[in-house]
């Protein structure tokens, strides 16, 4: 029988969950690096043994960990302990070194005035779809990295910073993060990433040259709403059979591109708020959408108490409240970004973390919910396995 592993970052360690295909009894262990921030956790589809993780810490810096036995053990890939430790306590060694090529320059800050490049941490991790040596990163301040011998040694895809409009993007709230990174499993040099807050990149050549795909998009924040970039997309999506067919959550909007990203259209419809972070789709129904909208851009929490996924299955536009299991009153978590997956069994399987250390899973693509866990720390990703 199938079995889904199903690997969750907190604020405060990382998290392996494992069950059978029924997906009702869960096997728990960590925390792994308890007491670190674990901003993303994802394992190789070619090898589903391999795993990174981000480990960060504003105190402490960041660490790159691998698993190679299925997030049993980890290891810094390459680095002894030796390797981790300096007198200042900031971690050494090739696998934790993100350094921008060239000359780093400048992006805009909150003000608008110039402010250098400063690496700061890993938020996503996106493993190859063909080789588990290879991986990319996105990071913060937005750039992105791709290493080639299992995370060992990082060097910078630099023409997405340098050579698009890098030196206009500005951070939002949570800082100028890249935070979605999306492969077309059709034309894997077709890269997708999203920006807090500059907005959409396209690449089709690997990642030597990116254009900005935020056609459509409005912000009415920005002192020109409509601009080639400066948008906050907090999440993209796709369906591996369709990858022409992108969906959005932006800071205010859900978005729908049929054009690979070059045009976008607002599919919100009767959501009760279109402000959220996660969008995700159905691993057997490309039009079948899932978001979690929250009360507001100032208010990070569900509204009216209430824990609610919202289901597409038009592709957008029509949406319905998907409650069962799920408590509705007296709730006022938030489920961020990278925290919604789905699984790829036969009945797909749905998932996702919150701000107040709930983990759900509905076996059924949102008809039935129940609780992995509910009291992890702060839940930051949620990524799922699907084990044959």
């Amino acid at each position: 029988m199938s079995r889904v592993r199903v690997l969750v970052g907190t604020k405060k360690g990382a998290f392996v969950c494992t069950a059978d295909g029924q997906r009702k009894d869960w096997n728990i262990e960590g925390p792994f690096f308890g007491g670190w921030e674990i901003y993303h956790v994802k394992g190789s589809t070619v090898d589903p043994n391999r795993i990174y993780a981000s480990q960060s810490s504003g105190w402490f810096g960041q660490i790159i960990q691998r698993s190679d036995d299925g997030g049993k053990t980890w290891s810094p890939p390459g680095s002894s302990e030796e390797d981790l430790k300096s007198t200042d306590g900031f971690p050494k060694g090739e696998s934790n070194k993100f350094v921008y090529e060239g000359v780093a320059g400048t992006h805009l800050w909150y003000d608008g005035t110039p402010h250098p490049w400063e690496f700061k941490r890993v938020w996503h991790l996106e493993p190859s779809l063909s080789d588990p040596d290879t991986v990319f990163a996105g990071v913060e301040d937005a750039a992105m990295f791709k290493s080639q011998d299992g995370g060992k040694t990082w060097s910078e895809l630099s023409g997405l910073r340098l050579h698009t409009t890098g030196k206009d993007w500005q951070p939002g709230a949570g800082g100028m993060c890249l935070h979605t990174i999306l492969i077309d499993p059709k034309a894997p040099d077709r890269m997708w990433v999203a920006i807090s807050a500059a907005g959409c990149f396209r690449t089709d050549d690997g990642g030597v040259t990116w254009k900005p795909t935020n056609k459509g998009l409005v912000s009415n924040f920005m002192p020109n709403p409509e601009a080639e970039v400066g948008h906050c997309v907090h999440r993209i999506a796709l369906h591996p059979s369709r990858p022409d067919t992108l969906f959005m959550q932006k800071h205010w909007d859900v978005m729908r591109s049929d054009d690979a990203g070059d045009s976008w259209r607002e599919v919100s419809g009767n959501l009760p708020t279109d402000f959220g972070f996660p969008i995700d789709v159905h691993a057997h129904e490309p039009e079948t959408v899932y978001v979690v909208p929250i009360k507001s851009d100032s208010e990070h929490y569900v509204p009216e108490g209430k824990m609610r996924v919202y289901r597409s299955r038009t592709g957008g536009n029509e949406w319905e409240a998907l409650t069962n299991g799920l408590p509705q009153q007296d709730c006022y978590s938030n489920v961020l970004r990278d925290a919604m997956a789905v699984d790829t069994l036969d009945d797909c399987g749905v998932y996702f973390g919150t701000t107040g250390g709930q983990v759900y899973v509905s076996p059924d693509g949102g008809d039935h919910w129940s609780p992995i866990g509910e009291h992890f720390p702060s839940v930051l990703s949620v990524e799922v396995q699907t084990l044959k």
